[in-house]
C-alpha cells in the first residue's frame, strides 16, 4: 500500500478521430475490419478468470451481411450462473479491501489500452458485430468508453472526498463501502460504452459483478473483457455470462445476495426484473439497488422561427445514424405549418443522398439493423403505416434481408399527433412527423409529454428566445436530456450525463457522479477523543 494521496485531475473528453482520406487511423481501421472479418473465434463465459465452455453455443453474425459468422459464443445455463455468483462472491472481500487507487489503476490503464493498441479493435469488431459506421463506432467503442473509465474513477476518488464536518472534540468520517452482495449488469446491443460500462462502474466502487452482455453483441464484449484482463482486473471480478434472459435472470434475480441491477434495454423487461425484485424483497440481504435505462420516444419539436437547415439536418441525424437504434433517436418531429413546405423539399434531398451498405465502405451513411427480428417489427411498423389512410409515407419505406437487415431511412407524416408510430417505440429508421397549425402551438407542446410514456431525449428548435424559454418550461418533464437547436442525440460523458424518466428509467444519469454514488453504500464514522465519564448533564445540577 503506497503511503500517499494519489492525485487524480478532472479528466478530459477523448479526442474523436475523423478517419478521413489517407488518415493513419483510417488504415489501421480497415486492416483491423479485413483481420477480424477473416477469423472465426470461439467465446468462452468467463466465470472466475476461467474460460468456460457450455457446448451450448450462439452465432456472432455481421448483420449487414447475415451469413457471415464472426464467432460461436457459449451460453450460460443454471450451473454456470451459480458457479459466476459464486465467484463474484469469493472475489469481493479482497476487491472491496483493495486501495482505492489501485481499483482505479486498473480503469485507468483499461482507458489507456482502448485508446491505443485496442482502439482499432473494439471499433472494428463494433463495426462489424453490430454494424456501426467508423464514426459510429469511434463515438462509442472507443471515445465514450475511454471516458467512462476515466471519469467514473475520478468521480470515485470525488466520492470519497465528500466528508462531513466535525465538531471539536471528535472526529467525523464516511466511508463509501460497496453493496453488500453482488451486482447483476445486463446491457444492450447498441452501445458498446454501455456494454462496458454497467459492470464496470459498479466494480470501481468496490462491488463485484455478473454481467449479462445482449446475445448480439458478444462478440465486442468479448474484447472488452481481453482489455480487462490485461488492465490487470482481478478474477472474479467481472464474470461474464453470454445466455438467454429466461434462464439468467431467473436465478440472479431471486438469489439473497443480489445487491444490484445495473440495467440498460427494454421498459418491458425492466419492469418485468423490477416486478421480480419485488415480489421477492422479502428475500434479499439487503434492498437491492435499481439503476436502469430503458425506452424513448424521443422528439423534435420546431418553432415557425427555426432555421430549416439545423433543422433539417437534426431531423437526419437524429433520426437515421445507427439506423435509429440508439434510446435517443429522434423518432417524432413536430413542425409547424408555415415551416413545412421548405422542410419537407430539403429533407426529401437530404435523404436522397443517403448511402446504405457495409460499413467496410466509408461512403455509407446507413448500415443494417441489428437482426432478423428488429427488422420484422420495424418492417411490420412500416406495412402498418402503408395501409393505414391515418398517415401517408414520404420517403423510403423499402425493407430487404437478402443479404443483410437493412431498412431504408422512412418518413412518415401522421394526419393526428397519437397516431401509432407517433407513441410506439420502433428503434428503427422511422421518422414520424406531425404537421401542426401555427396558432396551435401551446395545445401540440402539450402533446408531446402526453401523447408517449416515455422522457428520455428531446430537442427544440428557434431563433426567438422568449419561444426558447416557453418551449424549455412546457417541455420541462418530456425529457431527461433536453437539446436546443441540436439533435437529440450525442450525450457526452460529463458534458451531458444521460437518462430519463418515466417509462424511460431511473434517470441516474450514466456518465455522472449521481450513478456512482449508486453503487456504495455509507458508512458513517463517529471518533470522539475524550468521551463523557459521568451520565449526568448540567442541567440537572438543580431543580
Amino acid at each position: 500500500m503506497i503511503t500517499s494521496i494519489p492525485k487524480i485531475e478532472m479528466p478530459k473528453n477523448e479526442p474523436i478521430y475523423a478517419y478521413g482520406p489517407g488518415s493513419k487511423e483510417k488504415a489501421e481501421l480497415k486492416a483491423k475490419l479485413k483481420e477480424l472479418g477473416r477469423k472465426k473465434i470461439d467465446i468462452p463465459c468467463v466465470i472466475g478468470g476461467r474460460n468456460v465452455r457450455t457446448g451450448k453455443t450462439g452465432l456472432c453474425v455481421i448483420p449487414h451481411d447475415h451469413k457471415h459468422v464472426l464467432g460461436v459464443y457459449h451460453k450460460a445455463g443454471k450451473r454456470e450462473v451459480e458457479a459466476a455468483i459464486k465467484a463474484a462472491l469469493a472475489a469481493k472481500k479482497e476487491w472491496a479491501a483493495l486501495p482505492w487507487e489501485a481499483r482505479a489503476a486498473v480503469f485507468l490503464k483499461a482507458a489507456d489500452l482502448l485508446a491505443g493498441e485496442y482502439r482499432a479493435t473494439l471499433n472494428a469488431a463494433t463495426m462489424l458485430g453490430q454494424s456501426k459506421t467508423a464514426f459510429q463506432a469511434e463515438i462509442d467503442s472507443a471515445c465514450e468508453l475511454i471516458d467512462f473509465f476515466r471519469f467514473n474513477v475520478y468521480f470515485m476518488k470525488t466520492i470519497l472526498g465528500q466528508q462531513p464536518e466535525s465538531a471539536p472534540g471528535m472526529w467525523n468520517m464516511s466511508e463509501a463501502r460497496p453493496l453488500d452482495g453482488f451486482v447483476f449488469a445486463v446491457t444492450p446491443f447498441n452501445f458498446t460504452s454501455i456494454a462496458g460500462n454497467l459492470p464496470t462502474a459498479p466494480a470501481i466502487m468496490g462491488n463485484t459483478c455478473l454481467w449479462k452482455p445482449a446475445s448480439s453483441a458478444v462478440y465486442s464484449a468479448h474484447f472488452i473483457m481481453e482489455i480487462l484482463k490485461k488492465a490487470g482486473l482481478p478474477d472474479g471480478v467481472i464474470n461474464m455470462i453470454p445466455g438467454p434472459g429466461s434462464v439468467i435472470g431467473d436465478l440472479v434475480l431471486t438469489h439473497p445476495d443480489l445487491a444490484g441491477v445495473h440495467f440498460t434495454g427494454s421498459t418491458s423487461t425492466f419492469q418485468k426484473m423490477w416486478e421480480v425484485i419485488g415480489t421477492n424483497i422479502k428475500s434479499y440481504n439487503q434492498y437491492p439497488r435499481i439503476v436502469g435505462e430503458t425506452g424513448g420516444k424521443d422528439f423534435i419539436f420546431a418553432h415557425p422561427t427555426a432555421d430549416v437547415k439545423p433543422l433539417v439536418i437534426a431531423m437526419v441525424r437524429g433520426a437515421f445514424e445507427y439506423q435509429g437504434q440508439k434510446c435517443s433517436a429522434a423518432a417524432r418531429a413536430y413542425v409547424p405549418k408555415s415551416l413545412w413546405p421548405r422542410v419537407k423539399k430539403m429533407l426529401l434531398h437530404e435523404i436522397s443522398t443517403i448511402k446504405m451498405g457495409d460499413p467496410a465502405d466509408f461512403r455509407n451513411f446507413m448500415t443494417a439493423v441489428i437482426d432478423k427480428a428488429a427488422f420484422e417489427n420495424i418492417k411490420g411498423y412500416i406495412a402498418y403505416a402503408k395501409r393505414s389512410s391515418g398517415a401517408k409515407i414520404i420517403a423510403g419505406g423499402g425493407c430487404s434481408d437478402r443479404k443483410g437487415y437493412f431498412i431504408e431511412p422512412t418518413v412518415i407524416v401522421a394526419k393526428k399527433p397519437d397516431f401509432k408510430t407517433m407513441r410506439d417505440e420502433i428503434f428503427g429508421p422511422v421518422l414520424t412527423i406531425f404537421v401542426y397549425n401555427d396558432s396551435r402551438l401551446e395545445k401540440t407542446l402539450g402533446l408531446v409529454s402526453t401523447t408517449s410514456p416515455y422522457a428520455l431525449t428531446g430537442a427544440i428548435f428557434a431563433q426567438d428566445r422568449q419561444a426558447i424559454v416557453m418551449m424549455t418550461e412546457a417541455l420541462r418533464d418530456a425529457a431527461g436530456n433536453f437539446y436546443i437547436n441540436d439533435k437529440p442525440t450525442g450525450a457526452v460523458v460529463n458534458q451531458q450525463p444521460f437518462g430519463g424518466s418515466r417509462a424511460s428509467g431511473t434517470n441516474d444519469k450514466a456518465g455522472s457522479l449521481l450513478n456512482m454514488i449508486r453503487w456504495t453504500s455509507p458508512r458513517t464514522i463517529k471518533e470522539t477523543y475524550c468521551p463523557p465519564e459521568n451520565y449526568r448533564y448540567p442541567f440537572m445540577s438543580e431543580e
